[in-house]
């Protein structure tokens, strides 16, 4: 009575979900009894399927796309290999820019370093290009070589100076070829030995005067009517190594004085060394005597800056005197090519050429009348 009414229950059930032969369960004979059998597998019906396909196109969200579904991992292996990549030349991309910056950096410090110790050397006399050498200003062309114009200034006509404003008497001037721009050669001179940078814009830097003027290379040198004794003084004592001439030649005086004067030197010195004043004093100086290596390194130091600090002002005072002897050269050497002077220089020419003839005996018979007719026709 029991598995009859079970089996109508059960048929009832899959009329009223809407079973039939083929989305129901599969047809297979009915077994009414209450054991399972060993094989039995029930499958998921083909409506449960149907039904997450309608939920799915419900609400999107709760449904996973087979394009984005992950299979294997072979998809998130290649995205992670992607960034670490992208993230490796991201940082090769940082460490290049960081390398270049800094070797832009210590080229630029290198070249400061570089034009900074070579306007250093220049001021010191090495003859090194500066700044001020290579660089013209934007718009001007670069200073060219002129010739010279050297005039007297004198008390009835006076000649202005750019350096002083007026020149003394009876003293040469000099100006570019053409021009009325004069300065006094004495001054121009002792400007170029002391500070040559202010000798060109003297002129608005439009003329190359050192270059032009005072040569060996240039066609309008000055230093060349000076004579072996200009030259001496010029090139030898003051150009001569950038000075190291005069500086050798002064080291030389010094010893040869030195040594000349070394009797009266040492008995000067015994003379102190054995005096009782200088042995009174072994409480202050003995403490020296018998000090330290670094002590007496620190006071032979101290002594020779002492010696070539005499040394130098020696060497300037001498440096000058021979920049005004050189200063006295020019104005005796340099010819008049204007004004006073040429005029006066004219006449002595005459005078000396008039002197010579009429000291000369000149008789047209010595050599016969006849050569003289013989000569008249050839011409």
């Amino acid at each position: 009575m029991v598995r009859p009414l079970l089996a109508a229950t059960l048929v009832l059930s899959g009329a009223a979900s809407g079973t039939n032969a083929d989305r129901g369960w599969s047809r297979r004979p009915l077994n009414f009894s209450l054991r399972r059998p060993h094989n039995f597998s029930p499958r998921r019906p083909a409506t449960s399927a149907i039904n997450d396909t309608r939920r799915a196109h419900a609400d999107p969200t709760t449904a996973i796309s087979p394009l984005l579904s992950v299979r294997g991992g072979s998809s998130a292996l290649e995205e992670n290999g992607a960034d670490e990549e992208e993230e490796a030349r991201r940082q090769r991309r940082e460490e290049h820019k960081k390398l270049s910056k800094y070797r832009t950096e210590q080229q630029m410090l290198y070249q400061l370093r570089s034009t900074y110790l070579t306007e250093m050397l220049a001021a010191r006399g090495v003859p090194l290009p500066t700044i001020t050498s290579v660089s013209t200003a934007d718009g001007e062309k670069p200073p060219e070589k002129v010739d010279w114009d050297c005039a007297l200034s004198t008390d009835e006509e006076p000649k202005s100076c750019l350096y002083s404003f007026d020149a003394e008497p009876d003293t040469k001037v000099v100006a570019p070829l053409g021009t009325d721009q004069w300065i006094s050669l004495a001054a121009l001179n002792r400007l170029r030995r002391t500070d040559p940078t202010k000798v060109e814009p003297m002129w608005h830097s439009r003329y190359a005067i050192l270059q032009s003027w005072f040569s060996d290379a240039s066609e309008f040198s000055l230093l060349q009517h000076v004579g072996p004794k200009g030259f001496f003084v010029s090139s030898v004592l003051l150009d001569g190594g950038n000075g190291m001439a005069l500086r050798a030649l002064l080291i030389l005086s010094v010893l040869s004085a030195i040594i000349l004067f070394m009797p009266l030197l040492e008995y000067i010195v015994g003379r102190i060394l054995v005096s009782a004043p200088f042995w009174g004093q072994w409480a202050t100086w003995g403490r020296i005597v018998r000090a330290g290596f670094p002590l007496k390194l620190l006071l032979g130091q101290l002594a020779w800056k002492g010696v070539a600090k005499c040394f130098g002002k020696l060497e300037s005072e001498v440096r000058e005197y021979i920049v005004d002897l050189e200063c006295e050269i020019l104005e005796e050497s340099v010819p008049v090519t204007v004004g006073v002077g040429v005029e006066e220089e004219g006449e002595e020419d005459g005078e000396i050429l008039e002197t010579d003839w009429d000291g000369g005996d000149f008789d047209t018979d010595e050599y016969g009348a006849d050569e003289y007719d013989d000569y008249d026709n050839e011409y």
